[in-house]
């Protein structure tokens, strides 16, 4: 175990590094950025992978909780500006990134799908902000899982395998007991009820009242129940829709009429807006994705209106999702610039933003990036008096509009948001009205990003303005050199 981790002084420093860079965004603005760990894993420079968050309660803080190649760490987020690594809890098995987190009351459960030998870990963190105490490192429960879900007391366990001297036995999903949160118990297996010629694997899973959702890779989406007697029912299959491939992963809206799933796998598989208010009749109502080429990996639904889709080398994105048979974008953060500023998707697809947290009462968002590190998020004041509480009072958005670097020196970089095969004409104006740049954008994604030369503006003052069939606005930009 190792003792508390205070690096307030190294936090700063690293916070302040990035605030001069610039990360593409669109409603979303950058609180701090972490990178304190310094194991590779891969040649992609693989070091975060899941992350998750808590609320203490009795002492009124938020933490980030985030996996990465050897160990977890636990942050204090309750001043988002000045986050504090608290303390960390060191890896079975080091050089691994896949690593998914979750809670319950004060407990904290990480699980990896990789790296035997491997365990399960449990710790208490009622100790917290002084530290995480471990109640549980071994193989005893089982030794890899790719995903966990909680649903009141009991604890959704996808793809797990034994250790060797356990036999080393294969369960597409199990589920256990918390009813002493310390010592899960294991209460049923899939596949004592549900064949594996049916489903072969469970690779996520969202759960609510016993209602299991399960994304079963090649085989799609299998709704299920646990009943009364703790056996699986399976209740629903839905495998025949558009661009099918690897069911990944969903999210249910709080009505529980919509849902949002991504298929990981082929690469630039679109994600699904679906209905399953009656799950005899499942039905698709929008495809998204922010890009042709872009690849879907989480989506996180906040109420009934408004779901982040973490979209690996494209970064985290807001979708509006209270029409779900229009959605539009409404926010957008870049964690990966190296390849979503231009688009440049034709490297590994499955690199970039992992996961997020979008659940703290703040309102803020932790995001981790594989390769770039941990980033505490905000969303503008229209976001966030729109969600939870107030969510009734949203106020419609289909367009979206941003530039920077501001102040900019020679690139400047535009973001448009819900403009599909439209044309739109683009211009900068300077203060007396003159026209010094002009240009007509073809779009052909759900969101653009384009670059234009400023290089021979001289510094000062100048307008943008984006105008089209459904869009008439106009940013001021300072040009700096």
């Amino acid at each position: 175990m190792k003792k508390i981790i205070h690096f307030i002084i190294i936090l700063i420093a690293l916070s302040n590094s990035y605030s001069a860079q610039t990360y593409p965004s669109l409603n979303i603005n950058m609180l701090a950025h972490l990178t304190p760990e310094t194991d590779n894993t891969g040649s992609d420079g693989r070091k975060y992978s899941g992350c998750w968050g808590w609320f203490q309660s009795a002492k009124n803080k938020e933490y980030a909780i985030v996996g990465t190649s050897k160990q977890t760490y636990f942050i204090d987020v309750t001043n988002p500006s000045l986050p504090v690594i608290v303390d960390s809890v060191r890896a079975k098995h080091t050089g691994c990134t896949w690593r998914e987190i979750k809670t319950y009351q004060n407990y904290c459960y990480m699980v990896s799908d990789q790296c035997q030998p491997n365990s399960l870990q449990i710790v208490d963190m009622q100790y917290l902000p002084d530290s995480v105490h471990v109640v549980h490192d071994n193989n005893t429960i089982f030794e890899i899982c790719h995903t966990i879900f909680i649903d009141k007391d009991k604890l959704y366990c996808g793809s797990v395998k034994n250790s060797a001297a356990m036999g080393g036995s294969y369960s597409t999903m199990r589920v256990y007991s918390l009813a002493t949160p310390s010592v899960p118990v294991l209460v049923r297996s899939l596949e004592q009820d549900v064949s594996t010629s049916v489903i072969d694997v469970v690779h996520d899973m969202f759960v609510r009242n016993d209602t299991i959702y399960a994304s079963c890779g090649f085989k799609g989406f299998q709704v299920l129940k646990l009943t009364a007697t703790n056996t699986f029912s399976l209740m629903q299959s839905f495998t025949s829709y558009p661009y099918a491939g690897y069911n990944h992963s969903s999210w249910q809206t709080d009505d529980r009429k919509t849902m949002v799933f991504a298929d990981e796998v082929p690469a630039g598989t679109p994600a699904k807006v679906i209905n399953v208010s009656n799950l005899n009749n499942i039905t698709v109502l929008d495809t998204i994705n922010s890009h042709t080429l872009a690849t879907p990996h989480n989506p996180y639904i906040i109420g009934n209106n408004w779901c982040w889709i973490s979209t690996y080398q494209d970064g985290l994105y807001l979708y509006d999702i209270s029409t779900p048979s229009n959605t539009t974008i409404y926010g957008y953060f870049d964690t990966s610039p190296l390849y979503g500023v231009n688009d440049n998707f034709s490297t590994s697809a499955y690199r970039g933003n992992w996961g997020a947290y979008p659940y703290l009462p703040s309102k803020i968002i932790i995001a981790c990036d594989m390769q770039n590190g941990i980033f505490i998020l905000k969303g503008n004041n229209t976001y966030e008096s729109t969600t939870g509480i107030k969510e009734n009072e949203m106020t419609e958005l289909s367009t979206a509009f941003s530039v920077f670097p501001n102040p900019a020196n020679d690139q400047l970089y535009c973001i448009i948001a819900n403009q599909t095969n439209k044309n739109l004409q683009f211009s900068i104006t300077d203060v007396l009205g003159k026209t010094v740049m002009q240009e007509t954008l073809n779009i052909t994604n759900m969101l653009y990003k384009g670059n234009f030369n400023t290089e021979r503006l001289s510094n000062g003052c100048y307008f943008v303005t984006i105008k089209g069939d459904n869009i008439h606005e106009t940013k001021k930009i300072l040009i700096q050199k």
